[in-house]
């Protein structure tokens, strides 16, 4: 299956499915000499795991990575740098019901028409538990960023409707993890909680947006025309399953506004040139301004719901009623924090890498 790799000078290959022995990643690209361990990777897959709270599905995983190559006495070699966590707590058995019937919202049936089989056990590949190798390739990435003054943080925005305040960076940064939704609001957190809460009593489930956000990238990061900044970071959030639309600052704001009301206007300051203001994002003409980046996704409800649902048995050929059954979020936001904001750190990481801004020599001073 071509397609499972992503980047170019940093590159990681995903592997795994939902029910299968393990998921992994490998992750080629990442300069030789920067100190790294399993602790600094299990952070994040930490956040990701699943079983932590009501907002997230039920199903019981430590997500214990294991780091099997790329290191020597703690330190990255140059070699791809490969990660492993094995299932634990997996049970194909709860899908044998829809082993011919696919789940509405699900890529369950365009599997079968792309490849004429399918892993039926909670999806496969197309599981969300293939975000696994990302979050463990994004910490590294996030890791060797905040070494060159790079940091990136995400945070939920909006959920089932509920939309949260402005909050600032710093604000971002000391309360995104106080709650199980991810809102740095904390009087949004509790209203969104309210509608999973909701939702959840119903069988239904609820979609919301996570903004991401990478202050400390440099000025002129990105490459002009098919491999833009701004392009890649497109690319890698709408690879994240459930994920259906992405805005770049202003975003879709841009097509309300006058010219003048968007054009980042130049200034002076501490005798450097830097944009007024930040419409554009922290990207022009898919090149950083160094300002901060800042991204929002729009993610749907969790396609696995309760509530009854029309479908097909696909052996019979005779339209069905389902209802999911198993262990699923109620909502996907939440959790995605973690999976766009290394998303976001991977491609900017890539960038900096391409541009010469990274490398060993950078890791070595």
């Amino acid at each position: 299956m071509p397609g499972n790799t992503f980047g170019h000078s940093l590159s990681i290959t995903t592997w795994g499915e939902s029910h299968g022995k393990a998921v992994g990643v490998v992750v080629d690209g990442i300069p030789a000499g920067l100190e790294l361990s399993e602790e600094d990777i299990q952070k994040d897959l930490d956040r990701r795991r699943p079983g932590q709270s009501e907002v997230s599905t039920p199903r019981l995983e430590a997500d214990t990575v294991e780091i099997l190559s790329g290191l020597f006495e703690g330190m990255t070699t140059g070699c791809p740098v490969s990660m492993l966590v094995w299932n634990r707590n997996a049970n194909p058995s709860a899908y044998d019901y829809i082993r011919d019937i696919p789940r509405p919202g699900h890529a369950d049936l365009f599997y079968q028409e792309k490849y004429g089989i399918r892993d039926h056990r909670g999806g496969g590949r197309s599981s969300g538990r293939e975000t696994i190798g990302r979050v463990a390739a994004g910490a590294i990435a996030k890791k060797l960023l905040f070494l060159h003054g790079v940091e990136v943080l995400a945070h939920v925005i909006e959920l089932g409707g509920v939309k949260a305040g402005s909050v600032t960076f710093t604000g971002i940064r000391e309360n995104v993890e106080k709650t199980p939704v991810r809102c740095a609001d904390m009087q949004a957190a509790e209203k969104m909680l309210e509608q999973v809460r909701l939702a959840r009593d119903e069988g239904d489930s609820i979609g919301g947006i996570v903004e991401i956000i990478a202050t400390g990238v440099p000025a002129g990061i990105g490459e002009p025309v098919f491999s833009k900044l701004d392009a890649d970071i497109a690319a890698a959030l709408m690879s994240i399953g459930a994920v259906k639309g992405v805005e770049i600052g202003s975003g879709f704001e841009c097509a309300r506004m006058k010219g003048s009301q968007m054009n980042d206007v130049f200034v002076i300051d501490d005798a450097s040139i830097i944009p007024d203001t930040n419409n554009a994002g922290g990207i022009i003409g898919g090149l950083s301004t160094g300002l901060p980046v800042i991204c929002r996704i729009a993610v749907k409800p969790t396609p696995s719901i309760s509530k009854s649902q029309r479908s097909v048995n696909m052996v019979q050929m005779n339209e069905v009623d389902i209802e999911i059954h198993g262990r699923h979020d109620p909502t996907i936001p939440p959790r995605m924090v973690p999976v766009a904001e290394a998303m976001m750190a991977l491609v900017i990481a890539d960038h900096m890498i391409r541009s010469g801004r990274i490398g060993p020599e950078s890791l070595m001073k």
